[in-house]
């Protein structure tokens, strides 16, 4: 099978689509595919271009067997609604070219990770024109998500952006995303139901059950060995309503035992270092090394899932698989009704969006009582390697590309 993979983000970026993108193409290359990458330069989640890449030229490399062309983009340094938009209608416009080539050497399945929705329009149009069939992944509801969020208003905005949504979903041949929430959202948009399926974000459970070394952390960050560690590791973004965590951080300072670390990178984190400020059992660190994350996964006693209430069904924080394999409780915030919850529900405590004292409440229940932590950890590995785990979820993926191509081959 010859694989045209169309996103923004892609590896080595460690947290987020790009990691999951770099992964499934890495995987697939390795089952014996041709896969090749239209992407941007690694920026995310810090918001500026890595360190050997440029932002303005396009660049071929060579990855675990994959062909990847960086295309240029506008990478603004403080992201909103305008110039997020700007920034993914640069990519969209600038890979253009690119995509243009690779539509000549004749791909069977052209897959667009979205976001962003922008590269859309031209990869159902590249496919047509090459006689290749067109799948789109759903990672993120962009347009809902930017104004629930607030990053776009308008009614008569929003109709028209959601009506030309609408429009191009029901035009791609095959229409995935990560969770049933999600799904159904896509056939309240129009996508029928034969043309759906289910790409849930992996994990590799044994990798991250297997960690260990989760003293040294504790011992470089200045932690106690018998401390209580809560831990939130991932992108620092509006969506994620930090400032919870703060505050609960805050009510909780006088605890004797219970230390909070904040991993990652994003446009949130200096705010939250500013809440936290004078806090003398919080500790940040930045991205960690790929070969690193089992064991801070592991240095955990109990995750941090935040989540603001209008984006809990708009997403399916990627982060989750992680916490679930580490065998750790995971403390959620959302609705009762979303999805989030129904994962997290037995295998951690899910309290009210937004809600200080109820987070600290569960914080401070959790950290008392280390059998309740075991129990609920037990329960969330069960489910990541009952549901999760990274080659049953991807020889699913590659069994579903495999009938998509054969139907561009035999139509």
């Amino acid at each position: 099978m010859k694989l045209l993979i169309y996103g923004l983000n892609f590896a080595p970026e460690l947290t987020g689509i790009g990691k999951y993108t770099g992964e499934l193409a890495a995987w697939l290359a390795l089952q014996g595919h041709t896969v090749s990458v239209i992407a941007g330069p690694p920026y995310y989640p810090a918001w500026r271009i890595e360190d050997g890449y440029s932002a303005w030229r396009y660049r071929k490399e060579s990855w675990q067997g994959v062909s990847i062309t960086r295309s240029p983009l506008w990478i603004p340094a403080r992201p909103g609604g305008l110039k997020r938009i700007l920034h993914l209608a640069s990519f969209a416009a600038a890979s253009l070219p690119a995509l243009a080539a690779h539509a000549f050497k004749r791909p069977d399945v052209i897959f667009v990770v979205a976001p962003a929705l922008f590269c859309a329009p031209a990869a159902w149009i590249a496919a047509r024109l090459c006689g290749a069939r067109v799948w789109l992944h759903i990672q993120d509801y962009e347009v809902d998500a930017a104004f629930e969020l607030g990053l776009l208003k308008g009614r008569r905005l929003r109709r028209l952006v959601l009506a030309l949504e609408r429009w191009l979903l029901r035009r791609f041949d095959r229409v995935s995303t990560i969770s049933g929430r999600m799904l159904d959202l896509a056939r309240r948009k129009g996508v029928d139901s034969h043309r759906l399926a289910s790409l849930p974000n992996w994990v590799d459970v044994d990798s991250v059950a297997g960690a260990d070394g989760s003293r040294r952390y504790r011992s470089e960050l200045g932690i106690p060995q018998d401390a209580v560690i809560a831990l939130y590791a991932g992108n620092m973004g509006v969506k994620q309503g930090l400032e919870v965590l703060a505050h609960a951080a805050r009510a909780l300072a006088d605890h004797p035992s219970l230390w909070f670390v904040f991993c990652g990178e994003g446009p949130q984190r200096d705010t939250l270092r500013t809440l936290c400020a004078g806090l003398p059992h919080v500790r940040f660190i930045g991205l960690q090394p790929a070969e690193r994350l089992g064991e801070l996964l592991c240095t955990a006693d109990m995750h941090l899932l935040p989540q603001r209430a209008n984006a809990a069904d708009l997403v399916m924080p990627s982060k989750l698989g992680g916490m679930l394999a580490s065998g750790r409780p995971v403390v959620c915030t959302a609705s009762p009704d979303t999805e989030l919850a129904s994962v997290v529900a037995g295998r951690g405590i899910v309290v009210p969006p937004e809600d200080t004292e109820a987070l600290a409440r569960a914080l401070n229940e959790l950290a008392s009582n280390p059998r309740r932590r075991t129990e609920l950890g037990v329960a969330a590995r069960d489910y990541a390697r009952r549901h999760l785990h990274i080659d049953a979820v991807l020889s699913r993926a590659e069994q579903d590309l495999q009938a998509c191509a054969h139907r561009r081959r035999t139509a």
